[in-house]
């Protein structure tokens, strides 16, 4: 069964605290997401995870050990086909200025993550280029909002939205680089 939400936050939280890391545990998913989505290697995302989140120095092991463990089920869940892939934000229990500040903060860690490991996110495609334009701009939403079903259903839409929109990252600048790294390696095998 899936730890929830609360749970997960309140433990990254707790490290985070530990590591005196000033850093919110959304922030720190975001980023994570983006290193991964961005094509960051298996071996290559601590680097650039350090740099974000402790000026490069070296993380406390139980919070390094943390984040490998989010690691691994972050790449799991953004190769399922079944697009099990979810963002770390507080749960619905929470009021929704709450939930949407926190989207607010997930996206542009997100963005930031992503333009720290690609560099050619601009030669992207047009789909990617369009999507990072509209994450963007939901990194300024508006929080003033009320709890009322007509919030609660745009920021549904605003959620989805942004979890496509990390798929598709992830799809372009992992899957489909795999996919012309393999056929690449498959032609020097035929000739």
């Amino acid at each position: 069964m899936a730890t929830p939400p609360s749970l997960q936050i309140d433990k990254l939280r707790e490290q985070l605290d530990s590591a005196e890391i000033g850093q919110h545990p959304v922030e720190v998913h975001g980023a994570l997401v983006g290193i991964i989505c961005g094509g960051a290697a298996e071996q290559q995302w601590q680097q650039p995870m350090r740099e974000l989140m402790n000026d490069g120095q070296a993380l406390p092991d139980a919070l390094n050990a943390l984040l490998q463990e989010m690691h691994q089920d972050v790449a799991t869940r953004l190769a399922d086909p079944d697009f099990g892939f979810t963002l770390l934000l507080p749960e619905e229990e929470e009021p929704l200025a709450t939930r949407l500040e926190a989207l607010s903060l997930w996206t542009q860690s997100f963005l930031t993550g992503i333009a720290v490991v690609q560099p050619k996110l601009n030669q992207s495609s047009a789909d990617v280029r369009d999507v990072i334009r509209d994450l963007a701009e939901i990194t300024q939403v508006d929080l003033n909002v009320g709890d009322d079903e007509e919030s609660e259903s745009a920021f549904e839409e605003l959620l989805e939205f942004v979890r496509m929109s990390a798929i598709l990252c992830f799809t372009e600048f992992v899957l489909h680089a795999q996919a012309v790294a393999n056929a690449e390696q498959d032609k020097g095998i035929l000739h």
